[in-house]
């Protein structure tokens, strides 16, 4: 069967995907697709998503450059949730870290920086 009639997406039609760095096995982001973004996804081997604040497919990478060469795509055994591995291009998150995930909670519940930027972020992310 068909990756794409396989899948479970949600209610409003999208899946909730882990994206990983296949180097190092950080996790880099979580975001959602919709059925165009995985189909974008395995066809050009880059990673699509579907922005739930701007209501709109966009390629990762498509204004900073730091695009995410897909390397592997996994799915859960409930079909509900993607992991894909990727290359990153310099970084993943529009905060200027490799990773979204820069921040440590610690016991007292307060957020400890473990992760150094990368970049600084320009008018590309304002």
């Amino acid at each position: 069967m068909d990756l794409l009639e396989r899948v479970r997406f949600n209610k409003e039609g999208l899946l909730p995907v882990i994206v990983q760095d296949i180097n190092g096995g950080g996790v880099l982001m979580m975001a959602w697709m919709d059925r165009e973004a995985l189909k974008k996804t395995i066809t050009s081997g880059k990673a699509y998503f579907w922005s739930r604040s701007r209501k709109k497919l966009w390629l990762k990478g498509e204004s900073s450059g730091h695009y995410q060469l897909v390397r592997e795509m996994w799915i859960d055994c409930d079909e509900d949730t993607l992991l894909i591995k990727v290359e990153q291009i310099k970084a993943a998150c529009h905060k200027g870290y490799k990773s979204c995930f820069f921040r440590k909670i610690n016991k007292e519940g307060k957020l400890e920086l473990i992760g150094e930027k990368v970049f600084e972020p320009g008018e590309v992310y304002k």
